[in-house]
């Protein structure tokens, strides 16, 4: 059973969760944007937007009394990680999956080339 979370805590949980909501967004959206205008010098703003997720999650959960349970302390590492390596993942699996579009356009305008009068 979780313990509820003190009055006196009552800030300290509402900023923290926002922070996390602050810092995971501004996390998708740098590494986003640096994999797609090829801007390698956004990653590392990147992990820092993610290195302040990390710290609003930890005081977030240790205000919310997460930590005294090992299900939720599991389910916070599980996030933790899951949103370090989704990015990363969903980019591969775009890119895969765009790369044989570039081979079928060539093909195709190979193919108007030589069938042009």
């Amino acid at each position: 059973m979780i313990q509820p979370v003190e009055l006196a805590d009552f800030f300290t949980v509402f900023f923290s969760a926002a922070m996390v909501i602050l810092f995971g967004a501004l996390y998708a959206l740098l590494f986003a944007y640096s994999r797609v205008k090829s801007v390698p010098r956004l990653m590392h703003l990147a992990y820092s937007a993610y290195a302040g997720l990390f710290v609003s999650v930890l005081v977030l959960g240790d205000a919310a009394n997460l930590f005294q349970n090992t299900f939720w302390t599991f389910i916070v590492v599980l996030m933790l990680v899951g949103y370090l390596l989704a990015p990363h993942g969903i980019w591969h699996l775009c890119t895969r999956t765009h790369e044989h579009e570039h081979e079928d356009e060539s093909e195709v305008q190979a193919r108007n080339f030589f069938q042009q009068p």
